[in-house]
C-alpha cells in the first residue's frame, strides 16, 4: 500500500493524450498499408538536372519570386488538395496539403520538439560560417531539435508572460507617437504619403523592436539621419538580408556551393547585426548591475534573461532571432492592414466608431484595459490575415512517416500549409470571399463555420510565433494612434520639442488598386500614397 500510494498517477489530461496517441498509432499501422504510394502524389513533373528549380530561374523559367503566392493557388486548382514539388536542387521535396483537418492532424501528432524548416541561409550562417559566435546558443530561428528547445526554455517565460508585454505599451506608444508626428511632417501638397512610405512603416517596425529587444532608442525615425550614421547602417543591414532571403532560399541555391555576390553580402549584413546587439545587450548588463532593483516586475524583457541567464550571449542572439522575424513580418503586415483599411471606408468608420468609444478623451494613455476593448480592431487584423496573410504558409520537416491524404508520405518530406489559400476555402470559412470582420467575433455555436486551422498567421504548438504578443501589441497600438479617424494626442519625444496634434483624419487610397506580392513577406506591391486628411467632426 506504501510503495503504491508513493506512485505519481497521471491526470486525465495526460491519460486522454495517451490514448489518442495509442489510437492514432493504431489507425496508421493501419492505414499506412492501405496507403498509395509516395510516387503517386501529384504535382509538377521535374525535368532531368533542374528538376523543377528552372521554373523560378530568369528567363527560362515560369514564375518569378514574386509569384509564391499565386503559385500556392495553381497548383490547388490544378492539382488538388495535395501536391508535391520535387526535384528542387538543394533542398528536400515539399508537400502542399490544403485540407484543414490534416493540417490538424499533423500539428497535433507533432512530438515536443517540432521540425520547421526555415531560412536554410540563417541555419548556414549561424552553424558553420559563425558557429563561433553562436556554439551551443544558436537561437530559435533555424535551430531544430534539443538545442532549439533549450534555448527557448530559457527565453520563452518573459517573452509571452502578459505582464512583461504590458510594460511595452508605453515605450511602443512613445515611438509610435513620434512616427505619427513623422507621418504629418511627410505628407504633400496633396495631402498624400510619400511613395516610399513603406520605408517609414519598416523604420518605426525596427525601433519598436529595438526598444524591445535591446532595451534602446535606435533613432531610426530621426528624418536626418547621416549615410554613416549607425541607424541608417542598421536599417540597410535589415533590408538587405531580410528582402534577398526570397531569392537566397527560393532560386537556384548557388550560395550553397561558393560564396556568391548576395550570399557575401548577406554574411557582411548578418556580422553588423551580430555586432549591434552585443554592443547594447553589454549596455543593458551594465545597467542591471547598477540598478538598484532587481524585483523582477521592475525589470524589462532583456534585464530579466540577462539576469537569469550567465551567458549575454542568450538575450544578444535573442535579440537578433527577434529583429530578423519581426520587421518585415510587422512592417509588411501594417502596410497590408493600412492598405485595407484605406480601401474600406466602412470597416474604417467602425473601427473609428469603436476608438471613440474606448477612448473618448484623445490625450489619454493607452493601457491594457483599452486594448482589451477594442475587439472590432482586433477582428480586423485577423480577417486581414485570413485573406491576405502576410506569411503565405506554415510548414513541417516530417519526423516520421505520415499518411496524409491517403497517401503514404516519408519521413523527411517538407509539408507546407498554405494557409493563405486555406484561409480563403469555403469548405472551412463561411462566405470565404466576404470580407468581414465580425466573423471572429464571439459567436453562437455553428452560426458561422470557421475552422481553426484554416488560418494561422503565427503557426502552432510548440514553434508558434515566439515574438507573437508584442507584434500584436505593436499593431495594434499602431492602430489604436494611427487609425486616422481618431485624434492624435501630444507627442513629446525627439529633442524636447513638442507638437500639439489633436486633430481627427481619415485614411484613403486614391490610385489604381495594388496588387498583392512576395518580397519576403506577401503585401501590397507598390507605393501607399495614403490621403491623410481632416476630417469634419
Amino acid at each position: 500500500m506504501v510503495a503504491f500510494s508513493c506512485v505519481r498517477m497521471p491526470n486525465r489530461a495526460v491519460l486522454r493524450q495517451l490514448q489518442y496517441r495509442h489510437r492514432s498509432q493504431i489507425a496508421f499501422a493501419e492505414s499506412i498499408t492501405e496507403a498509395k504510394p509516395y510516387s503517386e502524389v501529384p504535382g509538377p513533373k521535374p525535368i532531368p538536372i533542374l528538376g523543377n528549380t528552372w521554373r523560378l530561374l530568369p528567363i527560362i523559367g515560369q514564375y518569378q519570386v514574386s509569384d509564391v503566392a499565386k503559385l500556392s493557388g495553381i497548383f490547388y486548382q490544378e492539382y488538388g488538395k495535395i501536391v508535391k514539388l520535387s526535384g528542387l536542387v538543394g533542398r528536400p521535396d515539399l508537400l502542399f496539403v490544403y485540407d484543414a483537418d490534416e493540417i490538424e492532424k499533423v500539428y497535433r501528432q507533432e512530438g515536443p520538439t517540432p521540425f520547421r524548416p526555415s531560412m536554410p541561409c540563417l541555419v548556414k550562417y549561424k552553424g558553420e560560417v559563425r558557429k563561433d559566435f553562436f556554439g551551443d546558443l544558436p537561437g530559435v530561428v533555424g535551430v531544430h531539435g534539443e538545442p532549439w528547445r533549450e534555448f527557448r526554455t530559457k527565453v520563452q517565460k518573459p517573452l509571452l508572460q502578459l505582464q512583461t508585454v504590458k510594460k511595452y505599451i508605453e515605450p511602443i506608444e512613445e515611438v509610435t507617437e513620434f512616427f505619427i508626428q513623422r507621418m504629418m511632417e511627410m505628407r504633400d501638397r496633396n495631402e498624400e504619403m510619400p511613395d516610399d512610405f513603406d520605408n517609414e512603416i519598416h523604420k518605426w517596425s525596427l525601433e519598436c523592436i529595438g526598444r524591445v529587444s535591446l532595451d534602446v532608442r535606435l533613432g531610426c525615425l530621426d528624418p536626418n539621419l547621416r549615410s554613416d550614421s549607425e541607424p541608417l547602417k542598421i536599417i540597410n543591414a535589415a533590408k538587405f538580408a531580410l528582402r534577398n532571403i526570397a531569392i537566397l532560399e527560393l532560386k537556384f541555391p548557388f550560395w550553397r556551393y561558393f560564396p556568391t555576390t548576395i550570399w557575401t553580402k548577406y554574411v557582411k549584413n548578418m556580422d553588423y547585426f551580430v555586432e549591434i546587439c552585443m554592443k547594447y545587450i553589454n549596455e543593458a548588463l551594465d545597467r542591471l548591475k547598477t540598478k538598484n532593483t532587481t524585483c523582477e516586475k521592475d525589470l524589462s524583457l532583456i534585464e530579466r534573461i540577462l539576469k537569469s541567464e550567465p551567458n549575454p550571449k542568450t538575450a544578444a542572439i535573442l535579440a537578433l532571432d527577434l529583429i530578423l522575424v519581426g520587421i518585415d513580418t510587422i512592417s509588411m503586415a501594417v502596410c497590408s492592414i493600412l492598405y485595407q483599411l484605406a480601401t474600406r471606408p466602412e470597416e474604417q468608420q467602425k473601427l473609428y466608431e469603436e476608438l471613440k468609444r474606448v477612448l473618448p478623451d484623445p490625450n489619454v494613455k493607452l493601457t491594457a484595459a483599452h486594448l482589451d476593448e477594442m475587439v472590432y480592431l482586433k477582428c480586423f487584423v485577423k480577417e486581414v490575415f485570413r485573406v491576405y496573410s502576410t506569411v503565405i504558409g506554415n510548414g513541417r520537416t516530417l519526423q516520421n512517416d505520415t499518411v496524409i491524404q491517403g497517401y503514404h508520405i516519408p519521413k523527411g518530406v517538407q509539408v507546407v500549409f498554405p494557409t493563405l489559400i486555406t484561409g480563403s476555402m469555403e469548405e472551412y470559412v463561411s462566405k470565404a470571399d466576404v470580407f468581414n470582420p465580425e466573423r471572429w467575433m464571439k459567436r453562437k455555436e455553428n452560426e458561422q463555420k470557421l475552422h481553426p486551422f484554416a488560418s494561422l498567421p503565427y503557426g502552432y504548438g510548440a514553434r508558434m510565433c515566439l515574438g507573437r504578443r508584442f507584434a500584436d501589441l505593436e499593431i495594434q497600438i499602431l492602430l489604436a494612434k494611427v487609425s486616422f479617424n481618431a485624434s492624435f494626442s501630444v507627442v513629446k519625444y525627439y529633442k524636447q520639442l513638442q507638437f500639439q496634434l489633436i486633430r481627427s483624419y481619415k485614411l484613403e487610397f486614391h490610385h489604381d488598386p495594388l496588387e498583392y506580392k512576395v518580397t519576403f513577406m506577401y503585401a501590397p506591391d507598390g507605393d501607399l500614397k495614403f490621403k491623410v486628411t481632416k476630417r469634419n467632426d
